[in-house]
């Protein structure tokens, strides 16, 4: 068993030695679930009194440890990213989340992206819906195409191509299935489905409203202030820096579709860098209003039940890039699991913060057919330490 820890603490020393025999059992637990080749795990409270890391496995078949310090690919996490970029561009004057996609984006682009028979709603879609996965748009990942084959299915059993923002709405309008209309963005209820193409189209808006690629709008908007140094998209400058990286995996095989991972443009980082953003975000200390992303005044929508291979169903809630996890009462009747929000990624890549515990949590085990694991994992974690941070 290959294991490397790294422990930053000034609790007392029976809660430390409780609280790391915990962490510890539970990393080595994550790591021998089906088909995890690695895992990563770090916890640290908000006020910095508690650290830990700690990594079991290899992270590529060559034999290389798995270790804190080599970044790992955080999938959907990265759409907390690209909720921050937006409401800083909002900041700024840049945009409005309550705007429509058709004031940023071409009609070319848009138009029959949301339509239903002849009825065209594309333009009624606000970046607001696109933030909280309320505009009926279904998950370009997962639409079947001829012969029945999804675009996630063929990615990982086909081989690699790029995918471009205009392939992705290709995809959309020849589906011509929307799930349901754009939703008012002051209804105090409203239906919800996890799609994809919502923060596709985002980073899209992003770019064009910068005149900047995503990477470098990251850099100026976020990694540079919050001093990150392990953060980048793949295919960029930024990721020659990183020759190391943490493979990621489908059941036995390690995945290898570059053009693939640098289309979807989702991040690589490191524990403790995915720490200090997540801290920035609870705190506000990331906008120049802390209340700009004040995560008390999310408004959160239930997803239903789904079996969808990249997206959370229920109990999930959603807010504005953000996700809430709680265990329904009936589920834990005599001791209840805290709530956690944040976000979690395909391959079994989460990054939460729980405020009863003011705890920050975020790890991996880089395989695709795990993604649930954060929903099964880290309520059997919380239990676990709550009486030792509580």
């Amino acid at each position: 068993m290959l294991k490397e820890t790294d422990i930053r603490t000034r609790i007392s020393p029976l809660k430390k030695e409780e609280t790391v025999r915990v962490l510890e059992k539970s990393l080595h637990d994550l790591k021998h679930r089906r088909q995890v080749k690695q895992a990563i795990l770090a916890v640290e409270t908000l006020d910095s009194s508690f650290s830990w890391v700690g990594t079991e496995g290899l992270a590529r078949p060559d034999g290389t440890p798995m270790r804190p310090d080599i970044p790992f690919w955080i999938a959907s996490v990265t759409k907390l990213y690209i909720a921050a970029t937006v409401f800083k561009l909002q900041e700024r004057g840049n945009l409005s989340i309550r705007d429509s996609i058709a004031t940023y984006l071409p009609a070319s682009l848009i138009k029959g992206l949301h339509r239903a028979g002849n009825v065209d709603r594309s333009e009624k879609i606000t970046l607001q819906n696109l933030l909280e996965h309320s505009s009926g748009l279904p998950d370009y990942l997962e639409v079947r195409r001829k012969g029945g084959r999804s675009l996630f299915q063929e990615l990982l059993e086909e081989g690699d191509r790029r995918v471009s923002i205009e392939d992705i709405v290709d995809i959309i309008e020849a589906a011509n299935s929307p799930l349901f209309p754009p939703q008012p963005v002051e209804a105090r209820r409203k239906k919800v489905r996890y799609s994809d193409t919502n923060y596709q189209l985002l980073i899209a808006i992003i770019e064009r409203v910068s005149g900047r690629p995503l990477q470098q709008v990251f850099e100026h908007l976020i990694f540079e202030p919050l001093g990150l140094k392990r953060t980048f998209l793949p295919g960029t400058d930024s990721a020659r820096n990183f020759p190391e990286v943490a493979s990621v995996w489908y059941r036995d095989k390690e995945l290898r579709i570059p053009e693939a991972m640098n289309s979807l443009k989702d991040l690589y980082s490191s524990a403790s860098d995915l720490l200090v953003f997540m801290r920035a975000l609870v705190q506000g200390t990331l906008f120049s209003n802390p209340d700009t992303f004040d995560l008390r005044t999310q408004t959160w929508n239930r997803f239903g039940f789904s079996l969808s291979p990249v997206g959370p169903g229920w109990p999930v809630e959603y807010g504005q890039g953000l996700m809430r996890f709680r265990l329904p009462r009936f589920l834990t009747p005599f001791r209840p699991v805290p709530e956690i929000i944040g976000h979690t990624g395909v391959c079994g890549s989460w990054l939460f913060y729980c405020p009863r515990l003011e705890l920050l949590l975020t790890g991996s085990v880089s395989q695709l057919s795990a993604g649930p694991v954060p929903f099964s994992f880290l309520p059997r974690l919380l239990k676990a330490l709550s009486p030792y941070l509580a």
